[in-house]
């Protein structure tokens, strides 16, 4: 048992993403919140515009997927930030396709949705398959990261959707999709679909659920929010962010110990 332990901490060493847990989930939920008030924290609270706040957070993105790369194992720190990243950009590109060029929810989506397939099929064929939890060479990793980043702008458009074009509020928008993500679950447990294309199925999901549940927190009284404030919930959850994080990697080096 102990050289199974021993053997198991060195393949998990070698890859550069977390294992994939409730904790990983959750986590990546608040990831997704944090990116939606984030991100409408730099566009709209500080008038920065769509434009420019996706400039910002580009540079925010590159400067975390270089620490991220050049890393030479798993950083809880830079994986997490590179997530951050690209949900904080990806939020303020789709507002800037939906509104500012005036694509709208539905155009965008499917262009964004076709992104997502494309990007996983050249994956495919590049690789031989399409890995999620044990990355090991940079190739695996800058499609893992490609297809993270248009995901998660899919993500927004998908919930600026559900929620506003087809009418059902960012409180039944949230419910929808995490109901989604439950029959993903559900896929996972009790058949024999590809664990890959389920891991990238729930992963499209939660950001839809991230953004709906941060509209829910920040979007005035009239329009179906809570109206907390978009600087102040994206700081909370942030902070809880941190402490989860901290408390997965504490618990991990126990257990490889």
């Amino acid at each position: 048992m102990a050289a199974d332990k021993a053997a198991n901490a060195v393949t998990n060493g070698l890859s550069k993403v977390p294992q994939v847990t409730l904790g990983f989930w959750i986590v990546k939920i608040l990831a997704t919140t944090v990116g939606e008030t984030g991100g409408d924290a730099l566009s709209m609270t500080l008038k920065l515009g769509y434009a420019v706040s996706s400039l910002i957070f580009l540079g925010f993105f590159c400067i975390t997927l270089a620490a991220q790369i050049t890393s030479k194992r798993f950083h809880p720190v830079f994986y997490w930030a590179v997530v951050v990243a690209t949900t904080t950009v990806g939020t303020t590109t789709s507002d800037y396709l939906d509104r500012t060029l005036g694509l709208g929810y539905v155009k965008s989506s499917m262009m964004l949705f076709c992104g997502v397939i494309a990007v996983l099929v050249v994956w495919h064929f590049t690789t031989g398959k399409i890995a999620f939890d044990h990355i090991t060479t940079r190739e695996n990793e800058i499609f893992y990261w490609v297809t993270i980043l248009v995901s998660n702008t899919l993500g927004t458009a998908l919930g600026d959707f559900v929620a506003t074009s087809a009418g059902l509020g960012f409180e039944r928008g949230a419910l929808v999709f995490a109901g989604l993500i439950a029959l993903v679950a559900a896929a996972h447990f009790f058949t024999n679909l590809p664990k890959s294309v389920l891991f990238w199925a729930a992963y499209v999901l939660t950001r839809p659920l991230g953004a709906t549940l941060g509209d829910t927190l920040t979007k005035p009284h009239e329009e179906g929010g809570l109206a907390l404030g978009r600087i102040t919930s994206s700081l909370a959850i942030a902070a809880a962010m941190v402490v989860l994080v901290a408390v997965m990697s504490r618990r991990e080096r126990v257990q490889a110990s």
